[in-house]
């Protein structure tokens, strides 16, 4: 039940049904197929479309020829919509997208950064202001993933950075951004527009310079009673005795990922250096890739054994691990597997996202926050009520930024 007594909140839960039905799908469904899904009146349908497309919410284009039926429209987000602004901070660099409904997203901006919480955030805050002020009242909130734990409140702990409860909301000088680990945002697009949709239980794996994993329970990463879940990297699974910066010993990212390419090789690693080189690494050193891939499937044997989940999904460079050395990981899974796993083990799969995960993640947490009938409120009262829209603000998604249709 969706708890509505009124016709206008009936009316309200209904909108936020449609919008939600049109970002799930990629605005890639006919009104028809939607009304349909959404088990809506036809007439009921066509009210809530034109009242959404009226608060330019969304907008309506007709449906491809190859459509089956008759001739009908396909809802997608309004050129003068809500956008989330969505971040990706890795260890080295970040990553700044605008995302229109639907999950289409351009890039807005690339930087390279030094590593430090001053130097990493301080200039995103600034890039992230600065185009806040450029679309206007078209942005409806920010959401930034990061590589490491982040506590409530947006407090960040980034061990092999030496990032210790970084500030994150005071750097970036912004109030109200949502931000979340890496993984869990990674995990979190999977379930939505990757290869965990519609997976009851699954294991996520982002391998970036290390290794972080969470499971996902009915397309939610579990975040752990702190938020701080995402960190099956952090767990004793290969059996290894080096010490973590993050103050245990024999964590598996330790084996797993470019440091551990990087070492493997002789070459410097941590603090977020060495990128192309573990790059070059990758598609030159069967040994040092076949070792890494290795390691990974024995810490995926513990976590089927322990999680029975029904996909296992790998992103960043696990895709690249388990293309290049697919053998190496499951010959090292089997043995590892209980009996009644190893019958019917779980697919492990490379990501549809690959890289584009806590991108995009960050994405649908802005656009969770704002498909409810509050956000729908204050749209109205904050967009509407501006006046015309500066090209700036009408043609982001189509300028000649690098733009990307994620699906």
């Amino acid at each position: 039940m969706n708890g509505a007594t009124t016709s206008g909140q009936l009316r309200a839960h209904n909108r936020v049904r449609l919008l939600r039905a049109v970002h799930d799908c990629g605005a890639a469904r006919t009104r028809s197929q939607l009304t349909r899904d959404l088990r809506l009146a036809r007439g009921t349908a066509s009210v809530l479309v034109a009242g959404l497309a009226e608060d330019e919410l969304l907008h309506e284009e007709p449906a491809p020829e190859h459509v089956r039926g008759r001739p009908t429209q396909v809802p997608g987000p309004h050129p003068r919509g809500p956008l989330a602004l969505a971040v990706d901070v890795r260890e080295d660099a970040w990553e700044l997208a605008a995302c229109e409904l639907g999950g289409r997203a351009t890039v807005l901006a690339v930087r390279p950064h030094d590593g430090t919480p001053e130097g990493a955030l301080g200039s995103l805050g600034e890039a992230v202001a600065a185009h806040r002020k450029r679309l206007g009242h078209r942005v409806v909130g920010v959401g930034v993933a990061l590589a490491g734990p982040v506590r409530h409140g947006g407090l960040v702990d980034i061990a092999h950075l030496s990032w210790r409860s970084v500030d994150v909301p005071r750097l970036l000088g912004l109030a109200d951004p949502i931000v979340g680990n890496d993984t869990a945002f990674a995990a979190l697009a999977e379930a939505r527009r990757g290869r965990l949709r519609g997976v009851r239980v699954g294991l996520h794996l982002h391998v970036d310079f290390d290794l972080g994993g969470v499971l996902v329970v009915d397309g939610r990463p579990l975040a752990g009673a702190g938020g701080t879940g995402a960190e099956f990297g952090h767990m004793p699974l290969t059996g290894g005795d080096r010490p973590c910066m993050c103050g245990a010993i024999g964590c598996w990212g330790m084996d797993v990922g470019a440091n551990a390419l990087l070492r493997h090789v002789g070459l410097a690693y941590g603090g977020g250096r060495g990128r192309e080189q573990a790059e070059h690494v990758l598609a030159t050193s069967r040994e040092a890739v076949a070792e890494n891939a290795r390691a990974l499937g024995r810490g995926i044997a513990a976590l089927v054994n322990a999680h029975d989940p029904e996909v296992v999904t790998l992103s960043g460079h696990g895709v690249e691990l388990y293309e290049r050395a697919g053998d190496a990981l499951m010959g090292a899974c089997g043995p590892y597997l209980m009996a009644i796993r190893r019958d019917h083990p779980p697919r492990v799969e490379g990501s549809a996202l690959v890289w584009r995960g806590s991108l995009l993640g960050a994405m649908e947490s802005v656009f969770d926050a704002f498909l409810t009938p509050e956000g729908l409120d204050r749209w109205r009262e904050n967009h509407l009520d501006q006046g015309p829209d500066t090209p700036d603000q009408q043609n982001v998604m189509n300028s000649t930024l690098k733009g990307e249709n994620p699906l």
